[in-house]
C-alpha cells in the first residue's frame, strides 16, 4: 500500500506501508544504531515522535518481548529504507512488521532514508505526517505544520507509571532470560522516580544490590523521603525537561538530602533544579555510537543517546563541575556537585541498544551511596 510521508516544512517522500495503516504525526528525529530497534521503539522517551532509523536493513532478527524497554512501543511512526521480509532468531517471536500491526504503530519503508536524515540535520527535527489514508501533499503538509511539537510540554505524564512498584528482575542471562540476582554484597534502598524509565536501567540497578521502589514522576518529595532511601535516581524520559517544572521542583527539594544520580531527561531536571537552563538541540543526539569524554581521565567513552534537548553549559553554577563532554558538539553530557553527593549524565550507560562503555556509572552510584564521593 502506497504512503506518504510529509514535512512541515513542504518535503515529501514517497514510500510503502508496513505495520499499521492510517495516519500518524509527531516529531520526526533519526537513530543511527545498527540494530536494537525493538529497544528504540519501546524506550518512553520516544513519546510524541517518529523514528528514522539510518542503517537501511530493519526487521531481520524479528521481535522478542524480553528486549522490550517498557510494556508497548511508545514511538509513533517507523521510518526504514527496507522492512525484512524474514525474520531469523532463536528468541523470535513476531515479526516487525506483526509487533507494528498489533500495536497500531504506523511504518512507512522504501523511502530514502539518507535523505530524510540530511534532511533532518540540514534543517533540524520537525514535525511531520506518515499517512496512508490521505495521500494529498499538501494536505499532509498542512496537518504537519499544526502539529503542537514537544517545546514546553509535559510528555512525561502519558508514560509514568500510575503507583509505586517494587522492581526485583536482573540482566540477561544466556539460556535464563532475565535472572534474579544473588548479589551477595551490602544493598542500598533505592527509589527510582519513573518519568519515562527503561527496564534495562532498572535491571542495572538490580544487578548492582539495590532494592528498588519505582514512583510516578509526580511523587512529592515527603513521600519518597518516608520510604528512607539511601538514594534517589531520576529516570530517562521524553520531551522538553521545562515542560515537567512539578519534577523540578520535587527534585530541588530534595537536593542534598539523598545521594542523587540521574540519566539523560533525569540529568537535565536535576541541572535545572540546581538553577541550569536547557535549550533544544537542532537534531538531537540519537544513537550508539556518540563519543564522549570524561573530563578527570581523559578516557573517550563510546555512549548510546537519544535526546532532543540539552543543559546550557554556561549556565551552571560555580557549585557544580562539568564532568562529561559531547566530542561532536561540545554539548554538556555530565556533571557532579563539588560538595554534595549529586552527579548525572545526559547520554545512557545501561545501554539497550548500544555500548557497554559507560556501565560504571552504577557502580559509582554505590560507592556514593556507601560515603566514598
Amino acid at each position: 500500500m502506497k504512503a506518504l510521508l510529509a514535512f512541515a516544512d513542504g518535503r515529501i517522500f514517497e514510500g510503502r506501508s508496513f505495520g499499521a495503516t492510517g495516519e500518524v504525526a509527531g516529531e520526526l528525529v533519526f537513530n543511527t544504531s545498527m540494530m536494537g530497534y525493538q529497544e528504540i521503539l519501546t524506550d518512553p522517551s520516544y513519546e510524541g515522535q517518529m523514528v528514522v532509523m539510518t542503517y537501511p536493513l530493519i526487521g531481520n532478527y524479528g521481535i522478542n518481548s524480553e528486549d522490550f524497554e517498557s510494556e508497548k512501543p511508545w514511538a509513533r511512526g517507523l521510518v526504514v529504507k527496507e522492512n525484512s521480509g524474514i525474520h531469523v532468531n532463536w528468541r523470535s517471536k513476531l515479526s516487525l512488521d506483526q509487533f507494528l500491526k498489533k500495536h497500531e504503530v504506523i511504518g512507512i519503508e522504501g523511502v530514502d532514508t539518507r535523505a530524510i536524515t540530511v534532511h533532518i540535520r540540514d534543517k533540524g527535527a520537525q514535525e511531520a505526517v506518515i499517512s496512508t489514508s490521505d495521500l494529498n501533499p499538501d494536505s499532509l503538509i498542512e496537518k504537519a505544520g499544526q502539529s503542537s511539537g514537544l517545546v514546553g510540554k509535559d510528555m512525561v505524564k502519558n508514560v509514568t507509571c500510575s503507583k509505586k512498584y517494587s522492581w526485583t528482575e536482573g540482566t540477561w542471562e544466556l539460556g535464563k532470560g532475565y535472572t534474579q540476582n544473588h548479589f551477595s554484597g551490602k544493598r542500598f534502598k533505592v527509589v527510582a522516580y519513573d518519568f519515562g524509565v527503561k527496564k534495562n536501567i532498572l535491571r542495572m540497578l538490580f544487578q548492582h544490590g539495590c532494592e528498588i521502589t519505582v514512583v510516578p514522576a509526580f511523587t512529592k518529595p515527603d513521600e519518597v523521603l518516608s520510604l528512607n532511601p539511601d538514594g534517589i535516581f531520576l529516570s530517562n524520559g521524553p520531551g522538553d525537561p521545562a515542560g515537567v517544572p512539578y519534577a523540578i521542583n520535587n527534585v530541588k527539594q530534595l537536593i542534598g538530602k539523598k545521594p542523587i544520580f540521574g540519566i539523560c531527561l533525569g540529568h537535565q531536571i536535576l541541572c535545572l533544579a540546581l538553577g541550569a537552563k536547557s535549550f533544544k538541540l537542532c537534531f538531537g543526539h540519537r544513537g550508539g555510537n556518540q563519543p564522549v569524554i570524561d573530563l578527570k581521565t581523559k578516557k573517550v567513552e563510546i555512549t548510546s543517546q537519544n535526546h532532543g534537548f540539552a543543559i546550557v553549559n554556561e549556565s551552571l553554577s560555580d557549585d557544580i563541575e562539568q564532568t562529561h563532554i559531547n566530542l561532536n558538539d561540545n554539548t554538556l553530557e555530565g556533571i557532579r556537585h563539588k560538595t554534595l553527593p549529586i552527579f548525572s549524565v545526559q547520554y545512557h550507560p545501561e545501554s539497550s541498544p548500544g555500548p557497554h562503555d559507560a556501565g560504571y556509572l552504577f557502580e559509582n552510584f554505590i560507592k556514593m551511596m556507601n560515603g566514598a564521593y
